[in-house]
């Protein structure tokens, strides 16, 4: 089941959106509006959850009030990784949630994407699992650990600079509870301990090899919350509705966070899925085709008359 749509992932970080392009935010925010109008008017019932910001940005989510932004979405979204790319440390986790809090008192903030690597050592991950769920289960309505399984190596991160970002770089292949070859890190078992607490935010590539699989564990695991996405820019590829219809149908049994994103390199300003599109009406009508073809509203059966 869909319970909420994440308009973008990571809107504010330049991995994800190009500040050169919209350099006032004013091309996000009418995307924003856009896509949260459309799905509002698809199913009313669906949370919408504006694009989990990282960093931790209060002045960012100020910028998107002023812009009406605020006004087009129920949710606002952080992400955070304080031992892995954050400069503030694990414990201000409390500190974060209540900046964003302060600058929009009367909406929930989620915890979209939180995790840390095993890129230095297996332990510092097992720690970080164990301290955020004492941080931040019961704080805030919904928590997303990324990821269950560690990205593939060949795959590549979507970042900008890929290489050049160093460590920063390569941590992005060790986020996962599960290494590539698909044995079991010493995390899992932590993280197995709150999964019904804790969701989990799971990118699945086109076509992706790992769903059925993704679905076994989780299930075995006793995960209720999944985030994950589905990619404008994939539906333009042969057989994308094929694969976004058995991605979904997978999916039936989680309460899902659904996220939209990436922008077809054909539709943006520049060639590239950071770019903001030259139409954003055009990513409002692609929600709105999901929304309605994997969450349409239910007609509320006529009230009987005594």
């Amino acid at each position: 089941m869909i319970e909420a749509a994440m308009i973008w992932n990571e809107p504010n970080n330049k991995s994800h959106w190009d500040p050169e392009i919209d350099p006032e935010w004013r091309g996000y925010a009418d995307m924003v509006i856009r896509a949260g109008n459309a799905i509002f008017a698809a199913n009313p019932a669906i949370a919408r959850v504006l694009g989990g910001m990282s960093p931790i940005d209060p002045s960012w989510v100020e910028r998107m009030g002023d812009l009406g932004a605020l006004d087009a979405v129920d949710v606002v979204a952080v992400h955070g990784f304080p031992l892995d790319w954050n400069l503030w440390p694990i414990l201000a986790w409390p500190d974060k949630i209540a900046e964003i809090e302060a600058v929009v008192p009367k909406k929930p903030i989620w915890v979209t994407e939180v995790g840390v690597s095993s890129f230095g050592a297996e332990e510092v991950q097992q720690f970080g699992i164990e301290r955020t769920a004492e941080l931040l289960i019961g704080r805030v309505p919904r928590i997303y650990w990324y990821s269950l399984f560690d990205l593939p190596h060949a795959w590549g991160a979507t970042t900008r600079h890929k290489e050049a970002e160093g460590s920063s770089y390569y941590r992005h292949f060790y986020m996962g509870l599960i290494r590539e070859d698909g044995t079991p890190k010493p995390a899992l078992d932590h993280y197995a301990r709150v999964a019904d607490q804790m969701g989990l935010m799971q990118w699945f590539h086109f076509e992706d090899p790992r769903l059925d699989d993704a679905v076994a564990i989780m299930k075995r695991l006793g995960v209720r919350h999944l985030r994950t996405g589905l990619s404008w820019a994939d539906s333009f590829r042969p057989g994308a509705v094929e694969w976004f219809d058995r991605q979904m149908e997978a999916l039936a049994d989680f309460d899902v966070t659904l996220t939209f994103c990436f922008t077809p390199e054909h539709l943006g300003h520049a060639p590239h899925h950071t770019s903001a599109p030259r139409d954003p009406q055009g990513f409002a009508d692609f929600c709105s085709w999901a929304i309605d073809r994997y969450a349409p509203s239910v007609a509320l059966p006529a009230r009987v008359r005594g």
